[in-house]
């Protein structure tokens, strides 16, 4: 067909791209160690996902930092923090977060965009999304709109909660004027966040970087459900919870902790509910930083990871704290599933045959030695190198793309990976991390 003779529109300017730290198993993997190295030089951190049932703790020239709804890669006081439309906001958590941080000195920008919002003291993560999807959610736009009418609404919600859950309490009046409250400080903070981020994508180069809240296997459409967080926590709910275009996703960080970790219940095929799994929980400290709780423990789950690959498309593997594997003399890693005695050759979406599985093991030789002084890829004995290279093979990761950090204060040790990364590594201050 004719053009008109005029000129013609040349190929789509794709943009900045948007690296992604994503978890790959079932969350507390250590992604905040990773972000933190790489929000180092970035110019916008994001949220696109979850909401604060998520933790992380960072140190910084011995000064405690505890995230839980803002991006931890704020710690970089040049970054700004953007929260997406698939952010579920506790408005009051949101600022007593912030102003926690900025007296330990540390004063960020936070752009907010029209997240979900439920203005109660309780988490309420769940039944916000459920609220959402049914369309009767409340939005930071609809707060800044007109009060009257997102009073009325918000009087509507809360009654259908209460009617739901007897026992609940809310103080509706009471709630309603800390919100209006809230009104004149988060105003500034907030924009319109399909325009503003399209501009950060076009407009001069920025390095833009996504932190992932929970992991694949608690994703809500490809988790073990229903035992999951309420949220796409795959790298699909980058885009949605952004209102970005996926040509826009460049690196896609997949964090796999050096051993297999879960919180609460649901299926967990190699837990080691033995002198295993207990000597994992204690070296490792496995606790949950916002629940508490002791997090189950087991062998590495190749296959679950595999999965987690399948969905997100990983250019890149973290491999965490190696060094809790330091003490023991062989060292198992599950590489497949059998039922019946029959090999499943891909991840069970229902959980009652998640339960039955038999996993198959390769059994590795421990090295027996510390790794977490360890600063090059060289460094590492060779059983340790070993390991490392085992993981990769089997999940078809290029050696250049697996980075491993030890879970001491200040360590994190690198094979060879990227020049940034590198780069970074060396400038690394002093700090240690928890969570996520």
């Amino acid at each position: 067909l004719s053009h008109g003779g005029g000129p013609r529109v040349s190929g789509p300017n794709v943009g900045n791209r948007v690296d992604v730290v994503l978890g790959a198993q079932w969350g507390d993997e250590g992604k905040g160690k990773v972000v933190d190295l790489l929000a180092q030089d970035a110019d916008m951190v994001c949220r696109c996902q979850g909401g604060n049932n998520a933790g992380h703790t960072v140190v910084v020239d011995s000064v405690e930092y505890d995230f839980h709804l803002l991006p931890s890669g704020i710690i970089n006081p040049s970054v700004t923090a953007f929260i997406g439309n698939g952010v579920v906001i506790h408005l009051p958590g949101l600022f007593e977060e912030a102003e926690k941080n900025e007296k330990k000195g540390k004063g960020q920008s936070v752009v907010i965009v029209c997240v979900c919002v439920l203005g109660t003291t309780k988490k309420g993560i769940g039944p916000v999304y459920s609220a959402k999807a049914a369309r009767s959610g409340l939005r930071i736009c609809d707060l800044l709109s007109d009060f009257e009418e997102f009073s009325e609404r918000y009087k509507v919600l809360a009654q259908q909660y209460k009617s739901m859950y007897p026992t609940l309490e809310i103080d509706i009046d009471g709630e309603l004027e800390k919100l209006k409250a809230y009104v004149d400080r988060i105003k500034p903070m907030v924009q319109d966040g399909v325009y503003y981020m399209y501009e950060a994508l076009h407009g001069r180069p920025k390095k833009i970087l996504v932190e992932g809240a929970n992991a694949a296997l608690l994703d809500i459409d490809f988790g073990t459900y229903p035992f999951v967080t309420s949220s796409n926590c795959t790298v699909g709910g980058v885009c949605t919870g952004l209102g970005m275009p996926p040509q826009n996703v460049g690196e896609v960080y997949g964090v796999v902790k050096a051993y297999t970790t879960r919180v609460g219940i649901g299926a967990f095929p190699s837990e080691q509910d033995n002198e295993i799994g207990d000597l994992l929980q204690t070296r490792g400290k496995e606790v949950g930083v916002t629940t508490g709780r002791k997090r189950r423990c087991g062998w590495l789950d190749l296959v679950l990871v595999k999965y987690a690959h399948m969905i997100n498309g990983f250019t890149a593997l973290a491999l965490t704290k190696l060094d809790i594997l330091d003490v023991f003399e062989e060292i198992k890693v599950g590489v497949a599933y059998k039922v019946d005695e029959e090999l499943v050759p891909y991840f069970p979406a229902n959980q009652e045959v998640l339960h039955k599985v038999e996993v198959q093991y390769e059994t590795l030789p421990g090295w027996k030695s510390d790794t977490s002084t360890a600063r090059t890829f060289e460094e590492l004995p060779e059983n340790a190198q070993k390991y490392v290279r085992f993981i990769e093979d089997q999940l078809g990761v290029p050696g250049k793309s697996v980075f491993y950090s030890a879970s001491s204060d200040h360590i994190l040790t690198i094979a060879p990976f990227s020049n940034r990364v590198a780069g970074l590594l060396r400038s690394l201050k002093t700090w240690k991390s928890h969570g996520i």
